[in-house]
């Protein structure tokens, strides 16, 4: 019996689990976190001042869009941006309502 448990665990271990589906989509989430932290810290933003990039409302989004121009991850950020619903503050260089209108028209 106890052989068969440690059997059990090994195969998890390796990938061999009961559900070999599930644990390869564990993998995946885990490649995908690793990328994400990656641009994440390519981006400018991770260099600056966070405030600038979730303003109080009604307050001014040009510091953190003039940032965005120059930034090497714009893209990956605005992809992640829109995949992950993010309510608030500048992403990939537009604001929330600017990444609602873009949503709309996709």
């Amino acid at each position: 019996m106890r052989l068969e448990a440690e059997s059990k665990e090994w195969g998890h271990v390796v990938g061999w689990g009961e559900n070999p589906e599930q644990q390869l989509g564990d993998l995946t989430d885990l490649f995908d976190a690793t990328e994400e932290q990656d641009w994440q810290e390519r981006a400018l933003c991770a260099q600056t001042d966070p405030e600038a990039f979730f303003p109080e409302k009604g307050g001014s989004t040009r510091e953190a869009k003039r940032i965005c121009l120059g930034c090497e991850v714009k893209d990956e950020c605005l992809e992640y941006a829109l995949a992950h619903d993010e309510r608030f503050g500048i992403w990939g260089g537009l604001s929330e309502r600017e990444r609602r209108k873009l949503k709309k028209r996709a």
